[in-house]
């Protein structure tokens, strides 16, 4: 409508001063309401061409969007395994939490049984660390007494030896076969105690130390499971709509406890998706303007810094059925970022609010080359200067918005 009435000040009206003043027809008489079209046919086609072609240039070169949200991020509060509710350390359903903090606990005596098992596992390894030690000692006792019995042995078969020697008839040929049975026997022993020290060694050193290992690393690992009974906030921030209570049955994957809000999600920066036929005038640095519902009256200076690449309603994701493109019913956006071109200024502007975006394209650096001819540059002069009547628009549009919601909008 502002651009309409803009265009017939500079066509409709020169037409009807001409036929006013330079033909001398009067409304009423020579121009009614069944002549007007005829008698202002020039200025009425003009002006309509003039306005389509003014609304094209200023929804092009400035685009402007209703889609516009300060969009916040959200964290479910969540455990990592099932379980029930034993504590909860939340007062009410919403509040703010600090990096860390225990937000409620679920019920641990599983985890505190395999735990305190580990532990006695540990002390059974260092009991049997103790008895290994005792067995190294007998079996060191024992090596003892087999080197003692078999040097008898070997003192008492050369004895006999070399009486067999001196006179066959004074010894028995089977006393000295016993006698290196028995010397082999002795020698049996040793290499037994040997092997049994051995053997007591071995466990000391590596099997009782790796035994010992494990139920200290299942300790550990219990103790984690037992930690993760107690559920923390991750970041700073604040819990919406924990209605938990204890004996409540929490699902990672069905019952999530909450909802944890990050401390500063959407302030300072606001998100609009604007359409893709604007995409080509949509670059990053262009100045814009904002104003939101839940800060009426005001327009925010604002500044594009980031243009999505790609457009979220293309996106497709594998399946067993091949992609039907009718299924897209409706055109993408182009999603742009925008954050206050002065600090503080969007404070006062809650999370997730709705609000109308307007970019301001800027052709000076183009204007001022040498290289731009004086026609091109006056288009673009034009087409910054334009951007006026857009800016116009959103101020108005920001000074009806709570007159539409409040009292047009059935309150």
């Amino acid at each position: 409508m502002l651009e309409l009435l803009l265009c017939s000040m500079l066509t409709i009206l020169p037409d009807y001063l001409y036929r006013r003043y330079g033909q001398g027809k009067r409304i009423g008489m020579e121009i009614t309401l069944y002549s007007v079209w005829f008698e202002l046919r020039w200025g009425i086609i003009t002006c309509l061409m003039l306005t389509i072609g003014l609304i094209t240039t200023v929804f092009y070169n400035h685009p402007a969007t209703g889609n516009a949200t300060a969009y916040f991020r959200t964290i479910p509060v969540l455990p990592e395994t099932n379980g029930r509710v034993a504590e909860v350390y939340v007062d009410g359903v919403s509040g703010t939490v600090k990096q860390g903090q225990p937000l409620f606990r679920l019920d641990s005596s599983k985890q505190e049984a395999a735990a305190e098992t580990a532990r006695r596992k540990i002390a059974e390894t260092d009991a049997a660390m103790v008895v290994a030690r005792t067995d190294i000692q007998a079996a060191e006792g024992k090596i003892v007494e087999a080197r003692s019995a078999y040097q008898q042995a070997v003192d008492e078969l050369e004895t006999k030896q070399e009486i067999y020697r001196r006179n066959p008839g004074a010894v028995a040929t089977r006393d000295i076969e016993k006698l290196k049975v028995a010397v082999e026997g002795r020698q049996g022993s040793i290499d037994a105690a040997t092997a049994a020290k051995q053997q007591a060694e071995a466990q000391l050193s590596t099997l009782l130390p790796a035994q010992k290992a494990s139920a200290e690393a299942e300790l550990a690992q219990d103790e984690v499971d037992l930690s993760k009974t107690v559920i923390r906030a991750g970041v700073d921030g604040r819990v919406e709509q924990f209605t938990l209570r204890v004996g409540d049955v929490v699902n990672p994957l069905m019952r999530p406890a909450g909802v944890l809000i990050p401390e500063g999600a959407g302030r300072g920066r606001l998100q609009a998706g604007f359409g893709q036929v604007e995409s080509q005038a949509l670059t990053v640095g262009m100045v814009a303007e904002a104003t939101c519902a839940s800060k009426p009256w005001t327009i925010i200076p604002m500044v594009v810094t980031g243009v999505q690449d790609y457009i979220a309603a293309g996106q497709i994701r594998s399946g067993e059925q091949l992609f039907e493109a009718q299924q897209v019913t409706r055109p993408g956006t182009v999603l742009a970022f925008l954050e206050p071109l002065y600090e503080g200024g969007f404070d006062g502007v809650t999370p997730g609010s709705s609000c109308i975006v307007n970019a301001y394209s800027n052709h000076h650096d183009e204007i001022v080359s040498p290289e731009t001819g004086t026609m091109r540059g006056f288009v673009l002069h034009a087409v910054d200067a334009v951007g006026l009547v857009h800016a116009l628009i959103l101020r108005i549009q920001a000074l009806l918005y709570p007159i539409q919601t409040l009292v047009l909008g059935g309150h």
